[in-house]
């Protein structure tokens, strides 16, 4: 079984997010978040997707069956055996598009930033987004160790997600009870919110 490194990982998710968004967008849907990580030995392909009505387990399984195919097709990953998710928001919401990196200000939020010299995690408030003309988009986060408002720049961004408290969950939770996932392409009717079916995985 052929795994990937980080950097392959990080290469790979513009080119998958630019291959599932027009799919999810036409089943109704905004695509929040690509992840691509090794689970349990396993390359899995996590998309995240939203509504303002809220997502639903069925919602996820639609979504699943309609990129699944897509990706087949034109695969990003031909060499490599992976597993697609398709989710909901959860209590550690994904963030990586910059419009919502400015919707979640003064949200608690965790960051790792791509592999680089000296540290790579903070947590903090996020504070808004920047524009530098040499560095592009700026993500601001504060946080209690550093007097001064952190800046990233948001290509250098690996992984953001959000620190929710229920009640802050409640509040940007739609409708839908709980989170919900399914793998592809799992039928409906054997899913349950808030649980992670099994799936076949891609095959290569």
């Amino acid at each position: 079984m052929v795994l990937m490194d980080a950097a392959t990982r990080r290469s790979l998710r513009p080119r998958i997010q630019a291959l599932a968004a027009p799919v999810v967008t036409r089943c109704g849907f905004e695509l929040v978040a690509v992840e691509l990580e090794n689970d349990h030995g396993q390359e899995l392909v996590r998309l995240t997707i939203d509504a303002p009505a809220g997502i639903t387990v069925g919602d996820c399984t639609t979504v699943s069956h309609a990129v699944s195919p897509v990706l087949d097709v034109d695969d990003p990953m031909p060499a490599v055996s992976y597993r697609l998710e398709v989710s909901s928001p959860g209590m550690d919401r994904p963030v990586q598009r910059p419009a919502d990196f400015q919707r979640f200000t003064g949200f608690r939020a965790r960051v790792k930033l791509s592999p680089r010299p000296g540290r790579r995690r903070y947590t903090g408030r996020l504070g808004g987004l920047l524009h530098d003309d040499a560095a592009g988009d700026l993500v601001v986060l504060l946080t209690d160790r550093h007097p001064d408002p952190l800046r990233f720049p948001i290509a250098e961004i690996d992984r953001a997600h959000l620190i929710l408290d229920p009640d802050e969950y409640a509040n940007l939770a739609a409708p839908a009870s709980a989170p919900a996932s399914a793998l592809a392409p799992t039928p409906a009717s054997n899913a349950s919110p808030g649980l992670r079916p099994e799936g076949e995985p891609h095959d290569q």
